[in-house]
């Protein structure tokens, strides 16, 4: 019974180390007159400069679901910025107030692209990031902004979205625009996400040779990762729904993805 109790206090103390090597600190910084405030998060027990991803949240802003996500990648060796889309890291409790808030940065293109390259800076000049090799990820809403990133010519390396949002604004790119190869992992049953949608972004990806996959979960509707997204789809009777099976195996193509394209 002593060997057991020790063991299982050990596996305690190891848990709780890795957890605490995890570090997530504020940062503030602007889009001109606009405040914005991110975190930036990153595994200290890691040594030497690493790569690093943009992360930009759902519709709702910066969740407890973003710091956990962030926290992951952290886990897997990245340094990983959690943008500030809204300014003063405005949240919604609603979906009126979500649509307002997104809707605000989707329909101008320009502040949706001055807000994630002052996200994209700040990452770059951490400590802990190797500048040349930088990703970003989103989720609904965030997917489409990195989805439209990358149609810009960002220079990203990778870019994927979860459940992302096909709502994509950015002209169609020309051939050698997109310089980040692409992911999108989104529910095969998400009525937010249109089949046109799909037939106009394989469209002008096929025709701009642009490196991208399509994985679609069958059974999966938006908001999939999140675990808070069930309890909020009947709050507000939206095809919200957390997806254990969808969330653990778009994960794993995520991480093959990542350090494929990331890691030396």
């Amino acid at each position: 019974m002593r060997t057991m109790v020790l063991g299982a206090l050990l596996a305690i103390a190891l848990v709780a180390n890795a957890n605490a090597a995890i570090k997530e600190e504020p940062v503030t910084y602007s889009d001109g007159e606009t405040t914005l405030k991110g975190f930036v998060v990153y595994d200290d027990a890691v040594q030497g400069k690493r790569p690093g991803i943009v992360m930009v949240h759902e519709w709702w802003g910066i969740t407890p679901h973003t710091h956990n996500e962030a926290k992951k990648f952290a886990q897997q060796g990245y340094t990983a910025f959690i943008a500030d889309m809204f300014g003063d890291a405005k949240t919604a409790d609603n979906p009126k107030d979500a649509g307002a808030l997104s809707g605000s940065v989707m329909k101008n293109e320009p502040v949706m692209e001055k807000r994630f390259n002052a996200a994209k800076d700040q990452l770059a000049k951490q400590a802990s990031v190797d500048p040349t090799r930088i990703g970003a990820v989103g989720y609904c809403f965030g997917g489409a902004v990195v989805l439209n990133m990358a149609r810009a010519g960002a220079p990203l390396a990778a870019v994927a979205g979860f459940h992302a949002s096909l709502g994509l604004n950015t002209p169609a790119p020309a051939p050698g625009t997109v310089k980040a190869k692409v992911l999108i992992l989104n529910g095969a049953d998400d009525p937010f996400v249109k089949r046109e949608q799909y037939e106009a972004l394989k469209k002008d990806f096929d025709a701009a040779k642009v490196d991208y996959r399509i994985i679609e979960y069958p059974g999966a509707v938006h908001a999939f990762t999140n675990p808070e997204a069930t309890e909020l789809g009947k709050k507000f009777n939206l095809p919200l729904k957390y997806d254990a099976k969808a969330d653990q195996e778009s994960k794993a193509e995520a991480a093959k993805f990542f350090a494929t394209n990331l890691q030396k």
